[in-house]
């Protein structure tokens, strides 16, 4: 009987760490979808008649798109390289919206918390 209950339990354990493997990749699924769907929707604007202007309207989409991106494959992914990948893609995205809008003279956004929604969890090595 104890080693029935031992064996139940050890299952239990494995389905719903292949639930919340599951629910990872739906919520990454998702993630991605919604940056694309937002990217596309805000890339199509009117011709302004300045290139330059019409540039960066349709260029910051595609930029915040890879932040969104980065930022799901911080929140799901496993492996170490790639998630330090991201991590860049996010700073360096960033800096790129705001040399473009400096360039046309838009004014910068104020400051926000960083785009993962927490901390990170530097007893783990997360940067």
């Amino acid at each position: 009987m104890k080693q029935f209950a031992l064996l139940t339990a050890a299952a239990l354990l494995g389905l719903s760490h292949a639930t919340a493997h599951a629910d990872d990749r739906s919520g990454f699924i998702e993630a991605m979808a919604g940056a694309m769907d937002r990217m596309m929707v805000a890339m199509h604007v009117p011709a302004s008649g300045n290139v330059d202007r019409d540039f960066v309207a349709m260029m910051v989409p595609h930029h915040q798109a890879a932040i969104d991106m980065a930022v799901a494959e911080l929140r799901y992914g496993q492996n170490p390289q790639l998630k330090r990948i991201a991590q860049e893609i996010v700073v360096d995205q960033q800096q790129e919206i705001a040399a473009m809008n400096l360039a046309v003279g838009n004014p910068l956004p104020k400051g926000a918390p960083a785009p993962t929604g927490q901390a990170p969890d530097l007893r783990h090595g997360e940067l």
